[in-house]
């Protein structure tokens, strides 16, 4: 099999043609859609989805879900709009929503490594949960007495230049999170812990520990995704970020990581949120109802999940641009204890 082959048949590459088509298909909707205000909008709304993948691809490699980071979000936006109501400045509600978050996450993460239950189960539990907190705290008013400078981070823009001050947030983090995942023995860990639990358990891998730290950088993502959600609305209530797994979960399995755990890049991950921004920024262009274009999130969730089972793609294709073996049972791998 020639190289040039091996290359057109990974994911990312699909992506790619997927992410010029959208291009195509936007420009020809709309004329507004190649200008730089437009895809600066289209960027600056997915910041926060953006955010929670990158937790997201995580805890999915591991082999495990998260179900309530909308909830997450929410509670945490609650809790930043409570405190400026009663006075506190915007820097210390801020700092108040993180450490909600990261409680939150903590929350999830010791129920689900160290009481052995299912993630999905316990996160739906959760999602509810922590909602409901969230609706009882603010109950049904919303809260928009921010600063300026405070909005400026959810839309505003560096200088003159249409990049919004989120993507660059988003960038920097990206790095961080990709260095983490393919580059280090923690990263390598999750992809063992995903692929056979078990096995990286006698490899000398603290499971338990590893499960509960990508849960409590879950929620911590989703305080951060709060806070810059909370800036692009300029208001935080109580329904803030509802449904909002959906599509993070669905940039996560489109960017080509295995929802069974083991497996996936966070270049992939990048690629599909590129692309659903700018698919659901030429909808709207195109009158489509956001109503209907979650309709659109849900079919490309169920399709490419189809695809995957049908054809093994996640497991069988080469996922540029890192690869990643499986480490060896029979070669102890420590990372931060033993089983």
């Amino acid at each position: 099999m020639s190289w040039l082959h091996r290359l057109l048949m990974r994911w990312e590459v699909f992506l790619i043609f997927v992410l010029i088509g959208t291009f195509v298909f936007g420009a020809r909707v709309s004329q507004y859609f190649l200008r730089p205000s437009n895809l600066s909008i289209a960027l600056a709304g997915m910041t926060p989805v953006a955010l929670l993948a990158l937790s997201m691809t995580l805890v999915i490699v591991s082999g495990e879900i998260d179900i309530s980071v909308g909830s997450i979000v929410g509670l945490c936006a609650a809790s930043m709009a409570v405190c400026v109501e009663h006075g506190f400045p915007v820097e210390a509600a801020m700092l108040g929503g993180i450490f909600v978050g990261m409680l939150a996450g903590l929350v999830n993460g010791i129920i689900v490594a160290y009481g052995a239950l299912p993630s999905l189960v316990v996160t739906i539990g959760t999602l509810a949960l922590y909602r409901g907190i969230a609706q009882i705290i603010l109950e049904e008013r919303g809260v928009s007495s921010f600063p300026e400078w405070y909005q400026n981070i959810g839309f505003g823009t560096i200088g003159n230049t249409p990049i919004p001050w989120s993507s660059i947030a988003f960038i920097l983090l990206f790095v961080g999170f990709a260095t983490f995942l393919h580059a280090t023995h923690w990263g390598r860990a999750l992809y063992a812990i995903g692929n056979n639990r078990e096995a990286s358990r006698f490899s000398g891998i603290d499971v338990r520990l590893a499960i509960l730290g990508v849960f409590v950088t879950s929620g911590v993502m989703a305080s951060l995704a709060a806070i810059v959600l909370t800036a692009y609305l300029a208001s935080a209530r109580s329904d803030t970020a509802i449904g909002l797994e959906l599509p993070v979960i669905t940039a996560v399995v489109l960017g080509g990581v295995n929802i069974f755990g083991g497996s996936g890049t966070m270049g992939g991950v990048l690629i599909a949120l590129l692309v659903l921004a700018f698919v659901q920024n030429a909808l709207g262009l195109a009158g489509v109802t956001p109503e209907q274009q979650q309709i659109v999130t849900g079919a490309v969730l169920v399709l490419t999940l189809i695809v995957f089972g049908a054809f093994g793609i996640s497991r069988k294709m080469k996922l540029a641009p890192w690869r990643f073996r499986t480490p060896d049972p029979r070669k102890t791998l420590r990372v931060s204890g033993g089983p």
